[in-house]
């Protein structure tokens, strides 16, 4: 018996048509929007195995372009399925930010008592999120989960470069580095959150916009494109930033 594969839509919308441009591809500038954050993933993974650096942060640039490309499949196709791969794994990668801003301890194995429970946690904390996802399919439920894990990242860099007894052997120079890193990642977030928003608000306005200076210069109109980028690249300073933790 041949097999019966089911998909279903996403539950996501957007203020552009769709197909527009390939028979193939739903949403041309929000798909292909995600290939600078897969090639910013890509650079940041090969630096920092050329520096040699613990192979936890080679896996989390490894994470933020498996991030890329699953909202590139999710943006071509508009399936469930395909969002599924594109949201999830901004859990995923957010949350292993945490276990490396919260596992302090010198060195970078994974046999200590402290880094054991951390990834413990985080697998828990993933697999009861996705499974609550699958149940309870609603976007705005994913964006607190992410945005709450984006919140306590910033809180907790700041304890450790204030508070914290590990704040002495932090030299003034690299905390600088590191405010600045997470400053200027957060200022893209914020800046692409407020564009996706009004790129909502006034799609009506924004669309009839586009038809009228044509295409390709109406591709800079795409607010969620811009979202993709300024989160590509906000997300690639505060790895960065981590790093130097």
């Amino acid at each position: 018996m041949a097999q019966v594969r089911i998909l279903w839509p996403s539950n996501r919308h957007f203020g552009l048509a769709n197909y527009q441009f390939s028979y193939y591809i739903a949403e041309m500038a929000n798909s292909f929007s995600n290939v600078f954050t897969i090639a910013l993933a890509v650079c940041g993974g090969l630096a920092a195995a050329r520096q040699s650096l613990p192979s936890r942060y080679v896996a989390g640039y490894a994470g933020i372009a498996l991030v890329g490309i699953g909202s590139f499949a999710f943006h071509a196709t508009l399936l469930f399925q395909a969002q599924l791969a594109d949201e999830l794994p901004m859990i995923y990668v957010g949350s292993m930010g945490l276990w490396f801003l919260f596992d302090d301890q010198p060195g970078f194995g994974v046999k200590t008592a402290r880094t054991k429970l951390l990834i413990t946690l985080l697998v828990i904390f993933d697999v009861l999120f996705t499974w609550s996802y699958m149940v309870y399919r609603n976007p705005v439920y994913h964006q607190v989960v992410f945005a709450t894990i984006v919140l306590t990242s910033a809180a907790r860099v700041t304890y450790l470069l204030k508070w914290s007894e590990r704040t002495l052997d932090i030299p003034d120079k690299t905390k600088a580095t590191i405010g600045k890193l997470f400053s200027r990642g957060a200022a893209m977030f914020a800046f692409g959150f407020l564009i996706w928003n009004l790129d909502n608000i006034f799609c009506d306005t924004l669309t009839h916009w586009k038809v009228s200076i044509g295409w390709p210069r109406a591709f800079l109109l795409e607010g969620h494109s811009w979202w993709h980028i300024l989160t590509g690249a906000g997300t690639y300073y505060m790895f960065i930033g981590i790093q130097y933790m």
